[in-house]
């Protein structure tokens, strides 16, 4: 019986990726012994269990980020985190690491090499994370999201997706979707969101443009996020929602997204096919914009600025692609082209031939 330590964490980006990667080994070989490495404050230490996959904890060390006190403590507190995913691989007999980056990915990229097994490595993200560019160096495989990832040795696999929208149907799942939101199937919709906590610029934008939408033919889901006080106007065919645990749904309801360009969102849009507008979150080292780069040289997506999305950008260059069926058709086509809907699938392969 193999045993598999998958590591990572801290967001969803992180978990996400791993939790598929860890139910499709479990789909394969019910046997199969997965166990999951993570730290006690990130976002694995509720979704991991909830999953039914044992947490093995590591001390949360943050790379430092300039010359203070946690610095000078730095070395010796990676060092005891490395000690600590030894102790684990030791006690479970582990036979192979997957890391998928995060605080727990680089202790344990260590602690693999110096025990001697193999390593695989996903990235998710266009521009790697630091934790797994220095795992990529020594690791026997490099799945990556996006063509182009940087990394040595990188190979496109896709982002391993939640079994919901890997299996999606999306027409047969239509009718069932639009009444979810109080919608006509036969009418087109166009789907708005910013991710779990909704996006301020997205929910401003059609707060002043939705009436263009609605009078353009169109339906609209807005998914404006927990925090937003954006006032529902109460219309046929507008659905405003703070938040929506059936993305499957919404997904195959629309026709066209207008959202941000994280990781997940670019990976599973284009899996499905879906023609979009990615408006990626300003804050960071820009990696959305670099998720959604792929999209867009392929014709699959179009890119709008953070500071440029307002009303004005909704009306000047989103009701345009609404209104012209054979560009959203020919945008379709090119994201079935580059979407990976197989991601979880090559990802086991890769480990498997690690193993091998």
């Amino acid at each position: 019986m193999t045993t598999y330590l998958l590591a990572g964490g801290g967001t969803a980006g992180h978990v996400n990726p791993l939790l598929a990667v860890a139910d499709g080994l479990r789909a394969r070989d019910a046997d199969a012994d997965v166990r999951v490495l993570g730290t006690a404050e990130g976002l694995e230490s509720r979704l991991v269990p909830q999953r039914g996959y044992e947490l093995l904890v590591v001390d949360k060390v943050p790379f430092p980020r300039r010359p203070d006190r946690a610095a000078a403590t730095f070395p010796g507190r990676f060092r005891r985190a490395v000690a600590q995913v030894r102790e684990h691989i030791a006690r479970h007999e582990v036979d192979v690491i997957v890391g998928f980056g995060g605080y727990a990915s680089a202790p344990a990229y260590v602690a693999a090499r110096r025990a001697g097994i193999p390593l695989v490595v996903h990235e998710a993200n266009a521009r790697p994370g630091l934790a797994n560019r220095l795992g990529a160096r020594r690791a026997a495989g490099v799945g990556v999201a996006f063509e182009g990832t940087p990394l040595p040795r990188a190979r496109l696999v896709g982002m391993p997706l939640r079994r919901e929208i890997e299996d999606l149907d999306r027409s047969a799942l239509r009718a069932e979707g639009a009444a979810h939101f109080g919608l006509d199937p036969d009418r087109p919709t166009l789907l708005v969101f910013g991710g779990s906590l909704g996006a301020l610029r997205l929910n401003t934008a059609f707060a002043g443009a939705w009436r263009e939408v609605l009078d353009a033919g169109w339906q609209l889901i807005h998914v404006t996020g927990d925090r937003s006080d954006l006032a529902d106007p109460g219309v046929s065919g507008y659905a405003l929602r703070r938040y929506v645990d059936r993305m499957d749904l919404a997904f195959a309801a629309c026709d066209f997204i207008v959202s941000r360009s994280g990781a997940a969102t670019v990976s599973e849009i284009s899996a499905l096919g879906i023609p979009a507008v990615y408006v990626p979150y300003a804050v960071g080292n820009g990696e959305q914009a670099l998720n959604a780069s792929s999209a867009v040289a392929h014709g699959a997506a179009v890119l709008i600025s953070d500071a440029e999305f307002t009303p004005e950008a909704v009306r000047g260059r989103i009701l345009p692609l609404l209104t012209d069926p054979d560009e959203r058709s020919r945008m379709a086509d090119r994201a079935s082209e580059i979407g990976i809907r197989t991601g979880t699938e090559n990802l086991i392969t890769m480990i498997d031939e690690a193993l091998a």
